[in-house]
């Protein structure tokens, strides 16, 4: 392909390391996919090539923790969403603080280091229930990170509770919460929420989460779901505002993004209906998202909603991290997708690919 003079500039700007704007986001968009993704690959080169110093190969990183859904009795009824359940249907539930003890005794045998806890916007849990689930974890597992509650979890608490965000997310950290995930993200784009989750938080509530958890010391992930209402602006314009909130966050040194996830929209079972997105919309949108986040250190593999060979495979278009072995998921196998991963298995895919696995922990820091 012949390429004209502003393109090549383009192109080795990228190469350089420097940062890109939303217009030549979409010019890099429509590249071919093997060349957006050796571009997305030299800036994970770039953003890791100080991690790990001295340890010799080039290190890809996994992590064992358990997804434990505390309820799942929710009253937003996203239209992407096969988990939920009413108050009323036979099978929603609350978790049993015997119920978690089991899970995290389970976690910790496999080698585990972390639980994600999250569940549906529960109208009727207290704050005292919520606080007491957290010291009750942390007295019992001290050596657990609990990495928890959403940001539309924490906006939902705002409501239910009667209280500023600032006060619910520091009193659960001094409860035990240690990080929070970035679930919810979907796309930080209102026309787009208005339509899949009307009910749900929206883009300002979700940053306004992250930027009171970054300025208390809270590290957090970011996510992306994206492929269904959605057009190829508006992931930019997500995008945009999550390196816009980093940058922010970096500026407190205090708490920040750990890291970015994007999946694609996973339709069984759901009320939301959409045109399946592929492989190489999942592997483009990703290699993307490593150019753009810029200040961003770690990208994950979306193994879970991809498999165990395009996870492997998106090692190559800008992640540098498997994510987890998942002990236990529930949310995204209720809309039809039931992929698994081993230890084993994660350390034979990064092995395959020349790189040298390792374990971490929620801060990527290496356990082993």
């Amino acid at each position: 392909m012949i390429y004209d003079a502003t393109l090549d500039d383009l192109l080795q700007k990228v190469w350089d390391g420097h940062r890109i704007n939303a217009t030549e986001a979409r010019r890099l968009y429509a590249l071919p996919l093997e060349e957006l993704g050796a571009l997305a690959d030299r800036r994970r080169q770039l953003a890791k090539q100080t991690a790990y110093a001295g340890r010799g190969n080039e290190i890809v990183t996994f992590n064992v923790d358990r997804n434990v859904n505390y309820t799942n009795v929710c009253n937003v009824y996203c239209k992407f969403c096969a988990f939920y359940r009413t108050e009323k249907d036979a099978d929603s539930y609350v978790i049993s603080l015997a119920e978690m003890d089991q899970k995290i005794a389970e976690t910790l045998a496999l080698g585990g280091t972390q639980i994600l806890l999250q569940g549906g916007h529960h109208p009727k849990l207290s704050k005292q229930w919520y606080l007491d689930l957290l010291s009750h974890i942390k007295n019992q597992w001290p050596q657990i990170n609990i990495h928890g509650f959403s940001p539309s979890e924490f906006v939902h608490f705002r409501e239910v509770f009667g209280e500023p965000l600032e006060k619910i997310i520091g009193d659960f950290r001094a409860a035990g919460l240690g990080s929070i995930p970035g679930g919810g993200g979907e796309i930080l784009v209102d026309r787009v929420r208005e339509r899949i989750s009307p009910l749900k938080a929206m883009s300002s509530d979700w940053l306004e989460v992250m930027d009171i958890a970054h300025r208390l010391g809270l590290y957090s992930s970011a996510t992306m779901m994206f492929g269904h209402v959605e057009t190829i602006e508006d992931r930019i314009e997500h995008l945009e505002r999550l390196r816009r909130q980093q940058d922010q966050s970096l500026s407190y040194q205090k708490g920040r993004f750990t890291a970015f996830i994007c999946w694609t929209f996973q339709a069984e079972n759901t009320k939301l209906k959409a045109p399946p997105v592929g492989a190489q919309e999942y592997l483009r949108t990703q290699a993307l998202g490593r150019i753009y986040l810029d200040n961003f250190e770690n990208i994950q593999s979306s193994w879970v909603t991809q498999g165990l060979e395009i996870g492997q495979v998106a090692l190559k278009y800008g992640a540098n991290d498997l994510g987890s072995i998942m002990i236990e998921e529930n949310v995204v196998s209720q809309a039809g997708t039931t992929f698994h991963m081993t230890v084993g298995d994660m350390q034979r895919l990064i092995r395959d690919l020349g790189y040298e696995p390792h374990q971490r922990d929620n801060w990527y820091r290496l356990v082993n």
